[in-house]
């Protein structure tokens, strides 16, 4: 601490010392005292309030902001600090301990300038510094970094544990550091890796101590040494010597209580006064298609592969496309330091893209690192032979055979698969308990159940020495059939996103089943079995291109006998679904759910049959081809049984209130959302029918004149859609919601969940949807006075439909096209339209938007070059009639609106008074749309 003389401005003092807040110095007679960081901060934080008790838990918050440590921190920089000064020897008091309340500075304090000679404080017995260099900049290990401080200076004895080139001994050294002037340089740093003998362990230590080793019994020597010695010991990398090291570390911890140890270890050395942190790997980007460039940057392993990476001369401009690619390389080395640094490293020479697929194909162990550093850190190569070095027998063949799991696993997985006449299972459950200590099997709970993986370095290094053995393989694949088949009974009841999580936990062990199953060597048989089992959760998560692939390749691999079976009506069901929502109304799809409901009938099969008219109802609409979806729906009530009547009820209602006849659709939808049985309509088969019908019944409420009602059930609908984390479901709430802000006039609430609804069919490659979202963006620039650019807009998205035989928002489009016509002034074009519209309604059967359309009718009539005023005339009456005649309360008031226009214009005002009156009366109280405010100006 020696530095130059100068003028400490600023200063305050009391006794013979004088402290300079600024510099962070204090000096006695003109002499530095060698004083911690936390031991100034205390004194300043102390003399900031003199005569005054400070109590603990101020003093820890104005020492340590913003942290938790714990009391005994606290004690121990007090202590120190009292040491420096001197405190209590020759009559000195300055600090003063309140039993149960503080502590407070006693001593008069005084400001003065002076100029002060700074010299080196005498130290006695200071021994040096033995610390290797630490990084110049260490990513993402501050927490851990004050964790194991505080937990250091308050238990003396700390282990940090975790797996081979996670980042221990860089934190350690970090540690030893930042805790130098709290321990007066006395800091050592003993390697044990190269150590082949544990015997050697404690002559390591006592070379470091610079003690003689000829001793048969150095131990009590050691003891002795250190018993009134206070320093920081660091031992490193104890996992292959641990035998020795830990009772060692044991003996020096209760023999010399000034001494503080930090160790590190692939395992805990499981002695007293040892306090285990379990250093994790660094935080990775989540597996997100909108992860943005500035969202990735806060993830320390990003930073970590990008500072690396540019260090060796990589050119990165980091931006929303390379974050995906980035993230994904961190993601696939686990956040592990050592990996990420080898890795980064590469893409100098082979560039982002290049270095993630040469991942992707196969994890390079071999690529190498630093030239300094030690040689179990070369590669990863290294670092695992390092760890797999020093397992048992049996440790090792059971953790070759655990690399059979991608991902997660549970101890009942393990438990069914991994054992045979080689290894049973009390050794299996010894090997597993071994292997965590070990930090080679990473434990993680998943709700209540604890789980377990391998990071995928590991598993890529034991597949590379033995690759699975055939009947492990299929153990492993039937292991999850099974609980894929006893798992799908559950679906219904895990509404929420997070209760599904621990379902689909297993999703990459099955995704790793059905590679082996139809790869070379594999077991079609099993492999048919589970992809019928997996259609569900693939389903459910909206995997729906997965879902595709895999029906495709088990419906190749069935022979002629096997055809017709309960796992062909499965995959069958399941390809017809994906097709349906990934390219429309194709034939392949129609063909694959009609064969898939044909062998429900031929089996009898109810409960399947129920699920597939809802499959063939949905797919007709989609299609166009309302009358037909609708003969679906009233099939379904046949064969439901009580337990599955709300399915019925919700294709019924949908239909129903899609044909027009809206006092019958509104009870249906109302049992479906409200009655028995609503909670077993799950996203299991496609989509949750439950909410179909919910957003069904909120557009069922506006048009029977309660919009508060709609807009609030179609919120609620849209929440509960989102919170299920399932994007079909999402979508049609969304889109329907959409159409609900559009009938109120609110643009800007349309536009927000329509943006929503475009960003989750990208997610899961909806084409149809996507180009429905384009259509709809096209109706909302003709609502905002781009008439021409709507136009095109819709024009296209109508041919995209077409070509993908989706034509389920046909009509709604047309009605938008005629509104843009007008607007143009392309008269006899929209009148040409508006006759197809009507055309297509009569032939398809959504009779709902026909007030509508018989409306849209009357006003292209009364904007011909020649009005026809008597068929404009009578074409608004027939809108208001049937909406009347059907309880369409909002198309009713729509056509008096129009209707009222033309009474008044030709002097029958009271006649349109009274229309006007008549239409808004049945509208629910404090009702507020777009065309209510129409009427009421009008009325005024």
């Amino acid at each position: 601490m020696t530095e130059s003389a100068g003028t400490a401005t600023g200063t305050q003092s009391f006794g013979p010392f004088t402290v300079t807040s600024h510099e962070r110095l204090v000096m006695r007679d003109g002499v530095a005292l060698p004083l911690g960081a936390k031991a100034f901060d205390t004194l300043i934080a102390l003399m900031s309030r003199p005569n005054e008790v400070v109590s603990k838990w101020d003093l820890m918050a104005l020492v340590w902001p913003g942290l938790t440590v714990e009391e005994a921190n606290l004690r121990f920089h007090v202590a120190a600090l009292r040491k420096a000064l001197g405190d209590g020897k020759d009559g000195a008091r300055y600090i003063t301990t309140l039993s149960g309340r503080g502590y407070c500075f006693v001593a008069p304090i005084s400001n003065a300038e002076i100029a002060a000679e700074r010299r080196p404080a005498q130290r006695t017995e200071l021994p040096p510094v033995k610390l290797p260099n630490r990084l110049q900049r260490m990513v993402g290990r501050d927490d851990a970094v004050a964790a194991v401080s505080n937990k250091l200076i308050g238990s003396r004895f700390v282990t940090i544990v975790g797996p081979g080139g996670v980042g221990k001994t860089a934190v350690a050294v970090a540690i030893a550091h930042d805790l130098l002037e709290t321990f007066s340089d006395a800091a050592h740093f003993v390697d044990l890796a190269a150590l082949s003998d544990p015997d050697l362990v404690i002559t390591s230590i006592l070379l470091m101590l610079g003690l003689p080793a000829q001793t048969d019994d150095p131990l009590p020597a050691l003891l002795a040494h250190l018993g009134d010695k206070r320093m920081l010991l660091i031992l490193d990398n104890c996992e292959h010597v641990i035998a020795a090291a830990a009772p060692l570390a044991a003996e020096i911890f209760h023999a010399a209580p000034h001494v503080h140890i930090l160790a590190t270890s692939r395992e805990a050395l499981r002695v007293e006064g040892e306090q285990v942190y379990r250093l994790a790997p660094l935080a990775v980007p989540p597996d997100n298609p909108g992860l943005t460039a500035a969202a990735a940057q806060t993830y320390p392993a990003l930073q970590l592969f990008l500072e690396r990476a540019m260090a060796g001369g990589a050119q990165i401009a980091l931006d929303d496309a390379n974050a995906a690619i980035v993230a994904g390389i961190c993601r696939k080395l686990d956040g592990m330091a050592l990996a990420i640094e080898l890795a980064a490293g590469r893409v100098e020479a082979y560039g982002l893209e290049q270095t993630a697929a040469l991942l992707d194909e196969r994890l390079n162990l071999l690529w190498q690192g630093q030239r300094t550093a030690p040689p179990r850190q070369k590669t990863l190569q290294a670092t695992l032979d390092w760890s797999y070095g020093l397992l048992s027998d049996t440790e090792r063949l059971v953790l070759r055979r655990l690399a059979v799991f991608a991902g997660h696993f549970t101890i009942d997985a393990a438990l069914e698969i991994v054992p045979d006449e080689r290894v049973d299972r009390s050794r299996l459950f010894d090997a597993i308990d071994s292997l965590v200590a070990k930090s080679m099997v990473a434990p993680r709970p998943v709700g209540a159940m604890m789980r377990y993986r391998l990071l995928d370095t590991t598993r890529a290094y034991l597949l590379d020495i033995e690759p699975n053995e055939t009947a492990l393989a299929a153990r492993h694949a039937t292991y999850y059939r099974r609980w894929l088949e006893q798992a799908g009974t559950t679906w219904a009841t895990v509404p929420s996103a997070d209760e599904r999580a621990i379902h689909f936990s297993a999703l990459h062990n099955v995704r790793a089943a059905l590679d082996w199953c139809f790869g070379t060597g594999g077991d079609v048989g099993i492999g048919i079995a589970l992809a019928a089992a997996a259609a569900p959760i693939f389903l459910a998560m909206s995997l729906l291109i997965e879902c595709r692939r895999w029906s495709e390749r088990a419906l190749l691999a069935i022979d002629p006998p096997s055809r017709g079976s309960a796992e062909e009506m499965h995959i069958q069901a399941a390809l017809g679904l994906t097709l349906m929502f990934t390219r429309g109304g194709s034939e392949a799809a129609r063909a694959a759910l009609s064969r898939s409901l044909a062998i429900a009938e031929a089996r009898g099969d109810a409960t399947n049959q129920l699920q597939l008219l809802g499959r063939m109802h949905i797919f007709h609409e989609r299609m166009g081809q309302f009358d037909a979806a609708l003969g679906y729906a009233q099939q379904s009530l046949t064969v439901a049984d009580a337990a599955s009547i709300a399915l019925a009820h919700s294709l019924l209602g949908v239909s129903l209130h899609l044909a027009g006849e809206h006092r019958d659709a509104l009870s249906m939808l109302e049992a479906a959302w409200h009655g028995p049985g609503t909670e077993r309509i799950s996203t299991v088969h496609g989509f949750d029918h439950r909410n179909r019908a919910g957003i069904s019944l909120a557009r069922e409420l506006w048009l029977q004149g309660r919009p508060a009602a709609a807009r609030q059930l179609a919120r609620q609908t849209v929440t509960e859609a989102a919170q299920m984390d399932h994007p079909i479901t999402l979508c049609i709430a969304l889109i329907w919601a959409v159409s609900i802000d559009l009938w109120s006039g609110d643009l800007d609430g349309a536009e927000e969940n329509l943006d929503r609804f475009i960003a989750h069919a990208e997610t899961r490659s909806m084409g149809p949807y996507l180009a429905v979202g384009r259509g709809v963006k096209g109706e909302l620039a003709i609502r905002r006075g781009d008439a021409a650019g709507g136009v095109e807009t819709i024009r296209a998205c109508l041919r995209e439909l077409h070509d993908a035989g989706y034509e389920l928002l046909t009509t709604t489009f047309n009605i938008a096209l005629v509104h843009g016509l007008l607007a143009l002034g392309q008269i006899e074009r929209s009148a040409r339209l508006i006759d197809d519209a009507i055309g297509l309604v009569e032939q398809g059967g959504d009779h709902l938007y026909m007030p509508e359309l018989l409306r849209m009718k009357g006003n292209v009539l009364l904007s011909l070059p020649e009005p026809n005023r008597g068929e404009a005339e009578n074409h608004l009456m027939q809108s208001l009639e049937l909406s009347r005649r059907n309880g369409a309360k909002a198309w009713e008031l729509r056509a008096a609106i129009d209707l009222a226009e033309f009474l008044a214009e030709r002097g029958r005002c009271e006649e349109a008074k009274r229309l006007l009156q008549s239409a808004l009366e049945g509208f629910a109280e404090g009702s507020e749309t777009a065309d209510i405010r129409a009427a009421k100006r009008l009325l005024g």
